[in-house]
């Protein structure tokens, strides 16, 4: 019954990328309870941060999720005052966002979560920084090849 070529769950790449983000996620967690955001919030604002006045769209792509999970976050995070909703009064069926002055100082804030990740991984910013290009590297040779989108 048993198969000597199974590779086990340990030494799967997948399962290793897979435990680094609940790990950092984790990690993440209290630091985004402290600013009063969610990890999907975040990654909206940083987003917004890169390039504000962006449509729903573009966030989603550029997040590789779909409109339709974007959109209730979106609006959530403007109830809350951190960005603002606006019609593209040019196309109304475009919806632009953009960060609030909120949203702009809660970004500021966020520098913590980088600091506490260099901490708890041990490596150096140089070593960090080469390590994300290589996961990059990889995530966007498996996207081309399975014809998946980011």
């Amino acid at each position: 019954m048993g198969n000597n070529s199974l590779v086990p769950l340990d030494s799967q790449l997948c399962f290793s990328l897979y435990g680094a983000s609940i790990a950092i996620n984790r990690a993440y967690k209290p630091l985004l309870d402290r600013l009063g955001v969610t990890y999907p919030q975040y990654l909206v604002i940083v987003v917004l941060a890169e390039q504000d006045h962006q449509t729903i769209g573009e966030i989603a792509d550029r997040l590789g999720l779909e409109p339709s999970t974007i959109t209730p976050l979106v609006k959530r995070m403007e109830q809350a005052g951190l960005l603002v909703r606006r019609r593209n009064p040019d196309d109304e069926r475009e919806v632009k966002v953009t960060l609030s002055k909120v949203g702009w100082g809660l970004h500021g804030k966020t520098d913590c979560l980088t600091q506490e990740l260099l901490k708890r991984s041990g490596m150096t910013v140089d070593e960090m920084i080469a390590f994300n290009r290589q996961v990059q590297k990889l995530r966007d040779s498996v996207a081309s090849v399975s014809g998946a989108t980011n």
